[in-house]
């Protein structure tokens, strides 16, 4: 495995994107348990567009205008809702106390899920990665099956870390955001314009 790709990866990873944006929130509103639930969330969104990519089904969506577009906006779509719902005192931002029982496990697989079709209705994540993985496979490699599931797998543990750290240090700061209702209202606006300034991205995307 070349250091490019490593470097490259973090990079990659490190940049602010709707799934670090939903973890941060997740963090200030829920605390670190949540936060970390949510990175799993979002590792896990990527492993369709990683597998798509590895079985060359990527090239679908960048051939097919209609599986693309179809993608893209149920995309926009569902940025808009999370926008809607953070303004609202709900998804990501809404506060939550220390839950026990049906209630934990019921809020627990609520993040997941939707930080799960976060990534997921994400159509450019598939032709990123069927652009982005062939590069660090050797063109004489006989079988590049397990050197792209190597790299898949190590791409998959640097963003659930690096998401893991982004909501550990939201959560550090949870007490101080909370108890001031005027700042927990900007950070609410804050994020709701987050999601929708990602939506716009997401929209304007071409193949």
């Amino acid at each position: 495995m070349s250091v490019e790709f490593l470097l490259t990866a973090f990079i990659i990873v490190v940049s602010p994107g709707t799934g670090a944006v939903y973890t941060v929130g997740t963090g200030l509103a829920r605390g670190l348990r949540m936060s970390v639930v949510a990175a799993f969330g979002c590792t896990l969104g990527i492993v369709p567009h990683l597998a798509a990519a590895i079985a060359g089904l990527a090239a679908i969506l960048h051939t097919s205008a209609v599986a693309f577009e179809s993608f893209k906006w149920a995309g926009v779509g569902y940025l808009l809702f999370l926008a809607w719902q953070t303004l609202r005192e709900k998804g990501a931002m809404k506060i939550e106390t220390e839950e026990t029982g049906k209630g934990r496990d019921a809020s627990a697989t609520q993040v997941t899920w939707t930080a799960i079709l976060i990534n997921f209705l994400n159509p450019k994540l598939s032709m990123f990665f069927l652009a982005f993985l062939p590069q660090f496979v050797p063109t004489d490699s006989t079988n590049s099956l397990p050197q792209m599931l190597q790299l898949s797998a190590v791409f998959m543990i640097m963003t659930f870390v690096v998401f893991v750290i982004y909501g550990a240090l939201a959560a550090a700061v949870r007490d101080h955001v909370i108890s001031r209702p005027k700042v927990m209202d900007w950070m609410r606006r804050t994020f709701a314009v987050a999601f929708v300034g990602l939506g716009v991205q997401l929209a304007l995307a071409s193949r």
